[in-house]
């Protein structure tokens, strides 16, 4: 992305990429120069099973409710409520009560969800 490229200020839906992750749960990213924004949408009861990678990641919750166990403590959040999760943390993530979307930013960038 060039900072002088007026193309690339605004990302519209269906630009950037998409994954299917985990049953139930899919992201659709998109990247900029040192940082990657996904946003995460759950079906109910979901899972993203134990897991830990060098990224720092932090996040805000759109929709529904997910349980976060993050370095071994269990916290459940609805909308509005925020994460931090420092590189190397183990953390996993379960959808509760029906689906849920939230909104991740990882630094660096994860070159797996690019």
């Amino acid at each position: 992305m060039s900072d002088h490229d007026p193309g690339a200020y605004f990302v519209t839906d269906g630009q950037g990429s998409h994954h299917d992750l985990f049953p139930g749960v899919s992201i659709k990213t998109t990247t900029g120069t040192n940082m990657l924004l996904s946003v995460v949408t759950f079906e109910p009861d979901s899972v993203v099973p134990d897991h830990s990678h060098p990224h720092e990641q932090m996040g805000m919750m759109i929709s529904g409710r997910l349980q976060f166990t993050v370095g071994g403590v269990t916290r459940t959040l609805g909308p509005g409520d925020t994460w931090r999760i420092p590189g190397g943390v183990v953390h996993k993530v379960v959808a509760i009560d029906g689906p849920a979307v939230a909104l991740d930013v990882f630094h660096p960038i994860r070159e797996d969800y690019r």
